[in-house]
């Protein structure tokens, strides 16, 4: 039988031998601990922010018309045709104006037989002054033949009047461009009859277009002529950039937006009525910036892994922020960072709160367009 000693020896073999095992547990997991992970770290500096906000425009021509004849009748000629560009003066359409051009060659007619009939009135009153002066005729037919001068002069006048009054009937019938610009749709056909109120085709000036800008009233507070504009295309790629020239001088009472209207030289073959993404740029100012992949969120909250030195070496301590505007591939940082600080832009799924790190150069910082 085993006494009392014996059981007691054997029971404190097996602790000690239960305590050098977790001893030797615990060195093995010392030594198994990860090495601090390689991590980008950026210097945060100051740089230029462009205060912007995109808006829906439309695309104006102020030389758009359509084209209506001035007199009614019958469509002879179309000497366009859709798409095509004219200069100020070409000839779009001619109506039949065989009845005009007759009463034209008419008036023109009674003009010269009444300049004729002046002719013969002026000689005659020269004859009879001068037979009155040498007493051949008397006073009354001296005034008999200068009133039948006058009346010569008036009729041919008259005739003269008519003459531009068929004139210009005769020339309404010949439909002309009113300015440069390119030909819309056609609505008349050679035979039409048509009308005053009649549409015939169209006239746009596509070479120099606007574009209005409908903005809340407080944005428009900052906005002046001068004030730089950008069209953007789909990917937000800027098309070409112009300044306002007009800020109307009240809200609509509706909607409580304002007008902005910028005017721009058409390189790039928008069409009016046609709506394009615009940015209107405010103003730049300098600001701290950090990329969007640096922003880590956890319930709703950003934060940043802030670079912090430590005497076994560097780790990473997550700092709340206030984030600004977004640009093209950053975030404005309104609060919690300073001038000089670091943050880690790498590899933040694996980090930790109070994480040990290795530390890399970063890649550029990119700035907003």
């Amino acid at each position: 039988m085993f006494g009392f000693p014996s059981i007691l020896t054997s029971v404190f073999g097996i602790g000690l031998s239960l305590g050098l095992l977790g001893c030797n547990a615990r060195a093995d997991n010392k030594s198994a601990a990860p090495p601090p992970r390689a991590v980008e770290v950026l210097t945060v500096a100051p740089g230029p922010v462009r205060d912007s906000s995109e808006y829906l425009g439309s695309v104006v021509s102020r030389q758009n018309i359509n084209i209506l004849p001035q007199v009614s009748g019958y469509v002879r000629k179309i000497l366009v045709r859709p798409g095509q560009e004219v200069k100020a003066g070409d000839m779009l359409v001619e109506l039949d104006a065989r009845q005009e051009a007759a009463a034209l060659e008419s008036a023109d007619a009674q003009q010269r037989a009444a300049a004729s009939n002046e002719e013969l009135a002026r000689r005659t009153l020269d004859r009879t002054n001068a037979l009155h002066k040498e007493g051949i005729v008397s006073g009354q037919e001296l005034d008999r033949a200068d009133a039948e001068a006058k009346a010569a002069e008036a009729a041919r006048r008259a005739a003269s009047a008519r003459v531009s009054e068929q004139r210009v009937a005769l020339n309404f019938h010949a439909v002309k461009a009113p300015f440069a610009g390119t030909v819309g749709n056609l609505s008349a056909r050679v035979g039409d009859y048509v009308t005053a109120s009649t549409p015939l085709t169209s006239i746009t000036q596509g070479a120099l277009l606007e574009v209005e800008i409908t903005v809340p009233a407080e944005k428009a507070r900052a906005i002046r002529p001068g004030t730089p504009v950008e069209l953007i295309d789909a990917a937000g790629k800027v098309m070409l950039t112009t300044q306002v020239y007009f800020v109307a001088p009240e809200a609509d009472p509706r909607t409580q937006l304002v007008e902005v209207n910028a005017m721009f030289d058409n390189s790039i073959g928008l069409r009016p009525s046609e709506l394009v993404r615009t940015r209107i740029v405010y103003g730049t100012r300098e600001a701290l910036q950090v990329p969007v992949l640096a922003i880590v969120r956890q319930s709703g909250q950003p934060f940043v892994y802030a670079v912090q030195d430590k005497p076994s070496g560097p780790i990473v301590a997550r700092r709340p922020v206030k984030l600004g505007v977004l640009t093209e591939q950053n975030y404005v940082i309104d609060e919690g960072l300073a001038a000089g600080d670091r943050i880690a832009v790498s590899s933040l799924q694996g980090l930790r709160d109070n994480s040990p790190i290795k530390l890399l150069a970063p890649k550029p910082l990119a700035r907003a367009p």
